[in-house]
This record gives C-alpha cells, sequence and structure tokens, in this order.
C-alpha cells in the first residue's frame, strides 16, 4: 500500500516517468507475497489512487486504464485466492511445487546395481509441464538379488494428475519390495480403490528381475505389454499379459503373469501409451513403430530410452515414459 501511494505520488509529481501503468507493477508484488484479504484491500486502494487523482485532475487517465487495472485486480485477487485453498501462501508455494516434483523424481530412482544390470529411464511430461501422470518406481529386495520396477500411468495429465503421482509413488514405493512380487498390483488395486478418487484409476506394468539368474515375471494392469529385445537372435517380441484391468476399477481383479529369461544383450522395455496411442490411428501401429526404434537403437546398441523415444516421435500432448533394462 505504501508502495502504491509513491507510485501515485510519482504519478503526480514526475508524469513523464511515472505512468498509470505502475500500478500493476504494485498488483503484480502483492500476488507474490499477500493473503486473500490483503490482496483485496490491496486492489481497492490502487484503484482508489488512480481514480482519486482522475477526479482531483491531478492527474487523468484514459477509461481504458481504468479498465485494465480492475481486470487486473480482480484477476490477481482471483489467482491469491486459490493459491490460498491450496494451503499455500506467498512466493513458498512455487518452492513447495518445485520440492514436490523433486520428491516425484526421486521416487523413481533405480537403486545401485550390480556389474552386468543396466537401466535406462527417461519421463516427459504433456507439453513440457512440471508434472507428469508417468512415474516409475523402483525397489531391491531378496537381500539385493532381486530388482522391481513399476511404471504406472496415472489418468489425465499436467497437474492434477501429477498430484495424484505424488501420492501413488509415495504409496505405491511402500509397497514396493515389502510383499512378494504376485501380491504387489491386487495391493495397489485395493489402495487406489479406497482413495474413491473421481477420476482414479492408473494402468501400470510391474516387472521383476533376478539380478543372479535373469529370470524375471512381468504384469500388467491395463497397460501396454512389454517388449522384450533378444540380443543373440535379434527376435524383438511383445509379453503376452493382457486381460488385467487398470488398477482401481475392479474389486477383485486378476493379472496375467508372463515368466522369461534376460540372457546375456538382452533387454526389456517397458513404457506407456503415450508412445504408441495417436488419435484416429490403431495402437498396434504405435507399437510397431515402438519395436523399430527398438531395433534401430537398443538392438544396435547405439542409443538408450532417450534415442528411442526421439525415433519414435511421439506427441507432445501426452505425458511419456520409457524403462530400459539391460542385461549386458
Amino acid at each position: 500500500m505504501a508502495l502504491a501511494g509513491l507510485a501515485a505520488l510519482g504519478m503526480v509529481l514526475t508524469p513523464t516517468w511515472v505512468v498509470p501503468a505502475v500500478m500493476v507493477f504494485v498488483l503484480l508484488l502483492g500476488v507474490f507475497t499477500l493473503r486473500p484479504v490483503g490482496m483485496a484491500v490491496l486492489g481497492v486502494v490502487v484503484l482508489g489512487l488512480v481514480v482519486g487523482l482522475h477526479v482531483t485532475r491531478e492527474r487523468t487517465s484514459d477509461p481504458g486504464v481504468f479498465v485494465a487495472l480492475a481486470l487486473g485486480a480482480v484477476s490477481a485477487f482471483a489467482f491469491v485466492r486459490n493459491r490460498s485453498r491450496l494451503g499455500i501462501q506467498g512466493a513458498m508455494s512455487d518452492i513447495m511445487l518445485v520440492d514436490l516434483r523433486d520428491r516425484l523424481v526421486a521416487h523413481g530412482r533405480i537403486p545401485e546395481l550390480p556389474a552386468g544390470w543396466r537401466v535406462d529411464s527417461v519421463v516427459r511430461s504433456a507439453n513440457a509441464e512440471a508434472f507428469s501422470g508417468d512415474f516409475v518406481v523402483a525397489a531391491r529386495g531378496r537381500n539385493g538379488s532381486l530388482l522391481e520396477i513399476v511404471l504406472v500411468d496415472v489418468s489425465g495429465k499436467g497437474q492434477e494428475a501429477g498430484v495424484r503421482s505424488l501420492l501413488l509413488s509415495g504409496a505405491f514405493g511402500g509397497l514396493l519390495g515389502a510383499m512378494p512380487t504376485e501380491a504387489f498390483l491386487p495391493a495397489a488395486n485395493k489402495y487406489l480403490l479406497e482413495q474413491a478418487w473421481p477420476e482414479g484409476f492408473a494402468t501400470a506394468v510391474h516387472l521383476a528381475v533376478r539380478l543372479d539368474t535373469g529370470t524375471f515375471r512381468v504384469s500388467t494392469a491395463g497397460h501396454p505389454p512389454a517388449v522384450h529385445v533378444h540380443r543373440g537372435s535379434g527376435l524383438i517380441e511383445t509379453l503376452d499379459t493382457s486381460g488385467g484391468p487398470a488398477l482401481g476399477v475392479v474389486v477383485a481383479p486378476v493379472f496375467a503373469v508372463h515368466e522369461g529369461v534376460l540372457e546375456h544383450g538382452d533387454t526389456v522395455m517397458l513404457y506407456t501409451d503415450g508412445l504408441v496411442e495417436v488419435p484416429g490411428a490403431d495402437v498396434e501401429l504405435g507399437i510397431d513403430r515402438l519395436m523399430g526404434a527398438a531395433e534401430r537403437f537398443i538392438s544396435t546398441r547405439s542409443g538408450g530410452a532417450d534415442a528411442v523415444l526421439a525415433g519414435v516421435r511421439a506427441g507432445e500432448d501426452d505425458d511419456r515414459g520409457l524403462v530400459l533394462v539391460h542385461r549386458d
């Protein structure tokens, strides 16, 4: 309010340098620092000062100036009020959002692996937003001999899906490695049902690999099938785990399991539907395109997850997640 008063004084004393538009800057500072009540008072003060100067003819303004300031004050108040409903205030709200995003990324860190094993993963949000509805959770269990990775695609996208991703990543991270592998997806489904979200379903692919033998099992819940790239024969096959419903839809679902062995040089590829779904096109064509990218980059060892993602040329309007588990 003091700054608004100084701006009004400057408009009178130095009209060439201080114009009515400077009040927009004052409103912007209020957005960064004030609560709703303070923002409302500041908006009234700013408009009152400009109107007062006009009425007293100390500094006249065009009608458009009043309209622009009024719209700016109303928009600033609406933004601050919505932010307040989330329980965050002022400039610290941005720090909180950054912290939440970093926590989501931290949940997807791959644990240290023994020699001969590598995991390459990438998650890209729709339209380069800060939050993604796709996330990865990983853990090592059974005295370090078992690696479990879950790639999840939460319904929706952007910040709304990102909030659910943060909650689910923490919950799934607690479940992963704390129970038998076959019990993970049913437990995750039960947790999601208990949340009773209006749009609360999610798809997931769960991979468990024995790091001593290379044997693995993979299950999906409404998710695109995993892909096994065989180094020796050059075969690239989709692993049939169809039939399992998305998480949060059915009370007692049954999830199919595919078991196999990762030989030296092999790769298992997990991905979300953002890489293979194109509006108006068959998803099978998208999977074929992904397998072609895998043949170009993974089979020839000329690139990793970033190269495959770029080779697929998926659109930017959906979240995309890709995980490659290599055995050297």
